[in-house]
């Protein structure tokens, strides 16, 4: 690759300043918050690559940026679904030898993750960030830029929906996981 001329990073640039407003608000319109900026970067990155591709005039120019953006929220889109699939298969498809105690896990992983996948984006950080991050509350509020208390009474809401809709999907299927443990209030195990 060759070197950026002073030519092209300086309209670069001026590209930049003129439409990254812009463009974080197209999406942030289309996504969650958590990913907009990762999103943003990987649109100017895409420009400052193919910038010989980018129009030369900021109207046209900021519409490609939109359509690139379009373009990388589709990809996102995709493979979080392909990534969702694979997971759901994996779990549905125990090996020969499991036995009728593992399949019952297994059934009961595919409900949280059904379960799972109603939460909003909201409440799925909220519990990823104190389970699977391990984080402290604090740490988490930090994360997230709200007080403690505030990420306390999300945390406590996403855990109720989450145990509501693992509730709801018993019900439903008239049965209960013989290995499924009730969860708390707290999301503690009783």
């Amino acid at each position: 690759m060759s070197q950026p001329t002073a030519d092209a990073e300086t309209a670069f640039r001026a590209l930049f300043q003129a439409t990254y407003d812009d463009l974080v608000c197209f999406v942030e319109r289309r996504t969650h918050l958590a990913i907009a900026d990762d999103v943003v970067a990987e649109v100017f990155l895409t420009a400052w690559r193919r910038f010989a591709d980018v129009p030369e005039t900021l109207d046209d120019a900021r519409a490609w940026l939109f359509v690139t953006a379009q373009h990388t929220l589709r990809n996102r889109q995709r493979s979080d679904q392909r990534q969702r699939s694979l997971a759901l298969r994996i779990l549905r498809e125990p090996n020969d030898t499991a036995t009728a105690a593992e399949a019952d896990g297994v059934a009961a992983r595919v409900d949280l993750v059904r379960a799972w996948q109603h939460l909003s984006p909201d409440d799925q950080q909220a519990l990823t960030l104190t389970v699977f991050e391990n984080l402290t509350g604090a740490q988490a509020a930090r994360v997230l830029g709200i007080s403690r208390a505030a990420f306390s009474v999300r945390l406590l809401r996403a855990r109720r929906r989450l145990r509501r809709r693992l509730l709801q999907q018993e019900a439903t299927a008239g049965h209960r996981h013989p290995t499924s443990t009730p969860i708390s209030e707290t999301g503690a195990p009783l």
